[in-house]
């Protein structure tokens, strides 16, 4: 299902002005505990490590900004929140390896990503967490196409930075030869720049949200079983590893589409993760009736006005606060859908979550949802595991959770879910 939200992105590109300060933030990436790298005070040039996984040293999560660290904050029981680094342009950014693929040995290739910081740019299925680079994956996906509200064209995107994209393809091609699949909608132009894609299995699919998603592609191309392993990276993340395989530079560049009602400009805009939205001068000023939303809105993180851009997003939505009563709201939201409010009203409140097949229309997959969530919920994981928790991440539900009459956080249990898996099968 599409959901027909106004404030798409003209096909306007604008260079945001270089940014004064930038956040890194260890909640970005998910499943994994920070081991800090730096302290307040400290100079790191650009393509420097800021923190690790504690428990995979070896990844290690660089600053894309050359600069002093100005303040690491810290949450409740110190859990670490953020890192913010001030721009200095005087300080130098770090060289890493520059060769051409085929000169490279895959060793070489992953010490390069790792020492870099763009390894976290490569995520596994099952669980949707940042690759283990001591594995050999099954297949490598990547989705040229993206179908969520409002989303970014890709073709767009991509159009000036062919050159770099097959760059990283062949990079990619080192880690997984002969098994990297690339997915394009039937709607993409025929020559468009994401079917002029070389070494990849190129696959055309057709339909509504969610088959923009990598793991319904996976799902339909060769489906996921226990004991296997998948990465899925990007396609604006290819662009970066190919140019730091080119440059010997990281430059971690891409274009997010300024989307939503509340937008005053939707456009494209060049920028780097990490950049406060209130220094993007399309953003506009404050106003306490917007939600201001680092990704899509179905997936999204809502970050504020001083919020920053998140490491995986290509997207920021600006919608207008929903926070009213709507009587019978429950009753009308399907039955509405094409009409409903462009705002982030829930037309309902949490009730108890009952049986319907609306989940199903909106999940092209062969799951259960309402039996796997259930199960989840019981801690049943080996029901979990046979109802296909291997398969799927919260992406994946989050229309169960927009048509969801009992307005249960469907994508909240999933997540859940994938922690206990991650906790009792590791």
């Amino acid at each position: 299902m599409d959901i027909p939200l106004r404030g798409a992105a003209e096909k306007l590109l604008i260079k945001a002005p270089p940014p004064k300060t930038l956040s890194i933030r260890p909640t970005d990436f998910g499943r994994l505990t920070p081991k800090l790298l730096v302290k307040e005070g400290d100079t790191v040039p650009a393509g420097a490590p800021v923190f690790a996984d504690k428990y995979r040293p070896r990844i290690l999560f660089t600053t894309p900004l050359g600069g002093k660290v100005a303040a690491v904050v810290r949450g409740a029981k110190r859990k670490l929140l953020e890192i913010r680094i001030e721009a200095q342009e005087e300080v130098a950014p770090l060289r890493f390896t520059a060769a051409r693929p085929y000169l490279l040995s895959r060793e070489q290739i992953v010490t390069t990503l790792l020492q870099s910081g763009c390894w976290p740019n490569i995520r596994q299925r099952p669980y949707g967490i940042i690759a283990d680079p001591e594995q050999t994956p099954r297949a490598i996906f990547i989705s040229a196409f993206d179908t969520a509200p409002l989303a970014p064209d890709l073709d767009f995107i991509l159009a000036e930075h062919q050159a770099d994209l097959q760059y990283g393809i062949d990079i990619l091609y080192r880690l997984c030869p002969e098994r990297i699949h690339w997915s394009i909608h039937s709607r993409t132009p025929q020559n468009g720049v994401v079917r002029r894609v070389n070494k990849v299995h190129l696959h055309t699919f057709t339909g509504p949200h969610p088959c923009g998603n990598v793991g319904v592609q996976i799902h339909h191309i060769a489906p996921l079983s226990k004991g296997e392993v998948i990465w899925t990276v990007d396609p604006q993340a290819v662009i970066i590893i190919g140019r730091l395989f080119a440059t010997g530079l990281l430059d971690a560049r891409k274009i997010v589409a300024l989307t939503g009602p509340s937008a005053p400009e939707p456009c494209y805009i060049s920028t780097i993760p990490g950049m406060p939205l209130h220094r993007l001068p399309q953003i506009g000023l404050f106003n306490p009736r917007v939600r201001y939303i680092s990704g899509n809105c179905l997936t999204g993180e809502n970050v504020g006005f001083n919020g920053s851009l998140g490491f995986y997003h290509s997207q920021i939505t600006l919608l207008p606060e929903g926070d009213y009563q709507v009587l019978l709201g429950w009753a009308k939201l399907w039955r509405s859908i094409r009409k409903h409010p462009q705002d982030t009203n829930t037309r309902g409140g949490v009730r108890a979550f009952v049986m319907n097949n609306l989940y199903a229309k909106v999940l092209p997959m062969d799951i259960y949802p309402v039996y796997l969530l259930k199960a989840i919920l019981s801690g049943a994981i080996d029901q979990m595991e046979a109802l296909g928790i291997y398969e799927v991440i919260e992406e994946d539900f989050a229309l169960c959770e927009y048509v969801c009459p009992s307005k249960i956080e469907i994508q909240n249990i999933l997540g859940r879910g994938i922690d206990l898996m991650i906790k009792e099968m590791s």
